[in-house]
């Protein structure tokens, strides 16, 4: 799992996208039927919402949450206090109004299984006339939706779930900083005054099931004089507060899917043993404190990952995410049904412009909720999900990591030779030599500045500060390698 993001827009990531192979444009007919699908929405949304099956919810005053350039709007949130606690409306995408059964465009999808994103621009799962138009919860455009409605105690438990198709408009569209200056101030409007309330409730709940969030840290890659500069930026709390809305409707989606029998779920192994040891024996060098008692998740919370250690160490701790996977059932449900990282079953639902399984996750819910059968186009694809969203999901984290270390090796490329101060994360299993010939030692190891994690040979005491020789820099291969100085 990749978990830093970097924007490079003076980097050419060209050569990356023609080694994916990553499509360049929708094929003829699919880009047909989503611009007529767009140019149809307006007269579509105007019968939906005289028509029984679908709520007419303008009146409720949405806003949708995201980062400051995107256009593919997948959720919008409206909170509320109600007696004993709150309530959260939740507006998700409805790509079952635009993208047709068995069209041209739902076989694209298939072949793309999710968006990609990279430095340099994305490549969509839909065509941007509708991830970035018809389809997106867009201020002031009203839109299908599939609307969550979930009510919560004073303590943040669940207590009731209601799923029905809508039409919606949102009001706004903010960005996390905006979002967060705001609640600094407490000048938060209406729709979302309650969110730091919630989102806190709600990672608090998390931490003490054992759930485990990794901030992801933004890695910018900026001119400086001849050269470049990699700069950290965290995420602010706003972000978080956020996710745990998103958290909060997958985990009643699972619930609904449990009960029905019937679903696809998010799964992943708890982090393992070994991997949770490592993690604990590179936190020394890093600087990070690990209490007695705490767990991966309090102790991650804990670290501020704009400082190239914090980085580093939530870097490393994406070890404990690994395994993870989709898992069809219609019948009985899994035997292990919950997700390790969330602590609790979960599913994919609210990135539906983005991820082609979350809109077959929501038609089970849909008709769950309504006591209605679920549609036989849907029960066919579930089991075929999970190789689909594998390869999708495969080729995004080798678009993100390839972005990553062609940004490293241009910043380090004329650094050869120079030194630095590293903290040494991880350390290569001890083996015997093979046919006479024995192993290079080395590790994994990080540096401060530029915040980079790569690869170093030599002796290295794990959890410790080493001095390292920059020995390769290569952006046409895109690798760096240290060596012990």
């Amino acid at each position: 799992m990749v978990t830093r993001l970097v924007k490079a827009p003076r980097i050419d990531f060209a050569s990356l996208r023609r080694e994916l192979e990553l499509p360049t444009q929708f094929p003829l007919a699919a880009q047909r039927e989503a611009d007529e699908a767009a140019a149809a929405v307006t007269a579509d949304l105007t019968i939906q919402a005289a028509s029984r099956a679908v709520t007419d919810r303008t009146d409720i005053p949405f806003v949708t949450i995201d980062p400051a350039t995107s256009r593919d709007l997948d959720q919008a949130v409206c909170l509320h206090r109600r007696q004993g606690g709150y309530r959260v409306f939740y507006a998700i995408a409805d790509v079952s109004a635009f993208v047709r059964v068995g069209g041209e465009l739902e076989v694209e999808t298939w072949r793309r299984g999710l968006t990609v994103y990279l430095p340099d621009g994305n490549v969509p799962l839909h065509p941007v006339s509708l991830s970035e138009g018809a389809g997106s919860l867009l201020p002031g455009e009203t839109r299908s939706a599939a609307l969550w409605t979930i009510d919560l105690d004073s303590d943040g438990a669940t207590t009731a779930v209601r799923l029905e198709r809508a039409v919606v408009r949102s009001r706004a569209k903010l960005d996390y900083t905006e979002v967060q200056a705001a609640a600094d101030s407490d000048t938060l409007i209406q729709s979302i005054s309650l969110l730091p309330d919630v989102g806190k409730l709600l990672i608090a709940r998390g931490l003490a099931r054992g759930a485990v969030n990794l901030p992801i840290p933004e890695q910018e890659v900026e001119p400086d004089g001849a050269g470049w500069r990699l700069v950290l930026r965290a995420g602010v709390p706003a972000e978080e507060w956020n996710a745990q809305i998103s958290l909060l409707t997958g985990m009643a989606a699972a619930a609904l899917m449990l009960e029905g029998r019937i679903g696809l779920l998010r799964t992943m192994p708890s982090p393992r043993p070994e991997a949770v040891a490592a993690l604990r024996a590179a936190a020394p060098g890093l600087g990070i404190e690990w209490p007695d008692g705490a767990t991966p998740g309090q102790v991650i919370a804990g670290v501020d990952p704009a400082s190239p250690r914090g980085a580093a160490f939530v870097d490393h701790a994406a070890e404990l995410m690994r395994g993870a996977g989709y898992t069809p059932f219609d019948g009985e449900g899994p035997v292990d049904p919950d997700h390790g990282a969330v602590a609790a079953p979960y599913a994919h639902v609210t990135a539906p412009l983005r991820r082609l399984a979350d809109r077959y996750a929501t038609e089970v819910c849909l008709s769950l909720v309504s006591g209605e059968v679920v549609p036989a186009w849907v029960k066919q694809a579930l089991p075929l999900l999970p190789e689909v969203m594998e390869k999708g999901d495969r080729r995004a984290s080798a678009a993100e990591r390839g972005a990553i270390e062609l940004a490293e090796a241009v910043l380090l490329a004329e650094r050869i030779g120079e030194e630095f101060e590293a903290a040494v994360l991880d350390v290569d299993d001890a083996r015997p030599a093979r046919n006479g010939v024995s192993r290079t030692p080395g590790g994994t190891i990080a540096i401060d500045d530029p915040p980079v994690r790569a690869r170093c040979s030599g002796q290295l005491p794990l959890g410790e500060r080493v001095r390292v020789r920059l020995v390769t820099a290569d952006p046409a291969r895109r690798v760096v390698a240290f060596e012990t100085a």
